[in-house]
């Protein structure tokens, strides 16, 4: 069976012309002399090194859709008929008590200084990329109004076209960055926190300093990777001007801006748009620790380290080196991925998968743990959507995970609302939004819910993505709760492995989670022999 066919998928515009398609190549079964398109190789003949993203830039994310042979579907959820787990000291539970809007989902990660959070999720990175930058106002307040923690992810300060920097190359002023983190805390309460992650670029202009000194930020995050892809962020540039200052500023930048021919193609419309490109990293264990102990004395109360779907040397690495340094926080990012700008192929055909990273990430620690060492808090990343995938990556991962990291999902609720008010200003409602009601009073459930939160007053200025992410992230609580009192957890900390089992016997294998036909099974028998 093959896993994903190339060559056409509407995340790169492109589709064959035969019903008929190789299963490996992904090229028609018949490829015809005069077809006018428009598969990959059809659109590359012309368009080249632009059919590698998908797209457009700054209207999109894209995520991959490889069909790997385990995942987490093929982990159920337990039920139980009698128990509670996780109820409030001195609480029996009862058919009064052990009540499915009595499940706590409010959750903390840190090593000494803890961040308690609403939710059990927070948002992916939200970069340097344009629907992160041009969104960020529906993100960032729907994440503070909904007590989950929000990162800042790498290269904004690095892109922002109105950087300032001193004699040293360091920055001295960053509106960009200003702008997010003032934006999430003007509307914070207490749940959550808006931390910065850094890489190399961001490093060495110095912008750990920056929010420590401007902000006052109390956790900053290391960048190893991400599920998406094996290189370092890109974004698109629209100028010559702005790909010349960023090459300027130490980005890599494809085409080169510089060089004359390149300037030509822009000039005379053929080349429309240039790649901005951070560099690779490379990791030391000594650096490693060394930047920690750097961070921290600066000042940072928290520190916290972001890597991708990098196989198990790398994740080994990562937990042992993580645990070694006492970081507070260890996100595992698991293939495929989504972005906002990751090359198409890449984002298909890299790295670990979520449910294999994930399950080897829960071995190891228990090998640590076996051995007197403290494990990090974790988060688990990689294609998270739904109440139930929580559940399962914080049962998988129990007692490690502490939170799941969220990307693209997180951001569609803040997209739809952002348009649902554009909508309603052009009185041009989609009907899938008209049957709920004509203003947004109506049409958000959790409007009433929102405007009791933060003042009636303060919701004339609400951004109505904001509110959407707010009503997604209320579908999660309840399903999660729902969930939760079935498998009769009554606090995040209740949630095992033992209330997960697998459907087929390669994911019991992959997982060490139980085949459904022997979990539990040595009790029933116990009960029938009894």
């Amino acid at each position: 069976m093959n896993l994903q066919r190339p060559n056409a998928n509407e995340a790169t515009r492109s589709a064959n012309r035969s019903r008929n398609v190789v299963p490996m190549s992904g090229l028609c079964s018949r490829c015809l002399d005069g077809c006018r398109g428009n598969c990959e190789i059809f659109k590359a003949t012309f368009r080249g090194r632009e059919m590698i993203y998908p797209g457009p830039f700054g209207e999109i994310t894209a995520g991959g859709d490889k069909d790997y042979p385990v995942d987490y579907s093929h982990l159920n959820i337990q039920g139980y008929a009698f128990g509670a787990k996780g109820l409030p000291a001195g609480v029996t539970g009862d058919s009064d008590t052990a009540i499915f809007p009595a499940v706590d989902t409010e959750t903390a990660y840190g090593r000494e200084q803890k961040v308690k959070m609403k939710l059990p999720i927070f948002t992916g990175a939200l970069g340097s990329t344009e629907i992160a930058r041009k969104n960020w106002e529906h993100f960032a307040i729907g994440a503070a109004i909904s007590g989950i923690t929000l990162v800042c992810g790498e290269n904004v300060c690095g892109t922002d076209p109105e950087l300032e920097l001193n004699d040293a190359r360091k920055v001295v002023r960053a509106p960009d960055l200003d702008r997010r983190i003032e934006i999430y805390r003007r509307y914070h309460h207490g749940y959550g926190e808006i931390l910065v992650q850094l890489n190399v670029e961001d490093t060495r202009l110095g912008v750990a300093e920056y929010v420590l000194d401007r902000h006052g930020l109390e956790t900053i995050e290391l960048k190893w990777g991400q599920g998406a892809k094996c290189i370092g962020g890109e974004t698109k540039v629209k100028t010559l001007e702005q790909a010349l200052e960023l090459q300027h500023r130490g980005y890599i930048l494809t085409p080169d801006p510089s060089d004359l021919v390149a300037q030509a193609a822009f000039r005379d419309g053929s080349l429309a748009e240039f790649e901005r490109h951070s560099r690779l990293g490379f990791i030391d264990e000594g650096e490693f620790y060394a930047e920690v102990e750097r961070l921290r004395n600066l000042g940072f109360k928290r520190i916290t380290l972001k890597t991708g779907a990098y196989g198990l040397r790398e994740l080994a690495m990562a937990l042992k080196w993580g645990a070694r340094a006492g970081i507070d926080l260890l996100t595992i990012d698991g293939a495929p991925g989504g972005t906002g700008m990751s090359p198409w192929r890449m984002m298909e055909e890299w790295g670990m998968p979520s449910l294999y990273l994930h399950a080897a990430a829960h071995e190891f620690c228990q090998k640590l743990a076996g051995r007197g060492e403290t494990v990090p808090d974790l988060a688990f990343a990689g294609g998270f959507s739904t109440e139930d995938h929580i559940f399962k990556a914080l049962a998988l991962g129990a007692p490690y995970v502490k939170a799941i990291c969220m990307g693209r999902a997180l951001m569609i609720p803040g997209m739809v609302g952002k348009n649902i008010d554009r909508w309603l200003a052009e009185h041009d409602l989609p009907p899938t939004v008209k049957q709920y009601g004509n203003t947004k009073e109506q049409i958000f459930v959790c409007y009433q819910e929102v405007a009791d939160l933060i003042g009636t007053q303060g919701m004339e200025k609400l951004p109505l993505g904001a509110l959407g992410i707010y009503s997604y992230c209320q579908k999660i609580k309840v399903g999660l709760q729902q969930f939760m009192a079935g498998a009769r957890c009554f606090n995040i900390p209740a949630i095992a492995r033992g209330d997960l089992m697998s459907l087929t016997r390669e994911c019991a294998e992959v997982t060490g989670i139980p085949y459904l036909m022997e979990a539990n099974r040595e009790e029933a028998l116990r009960i029938l022999e009894s």
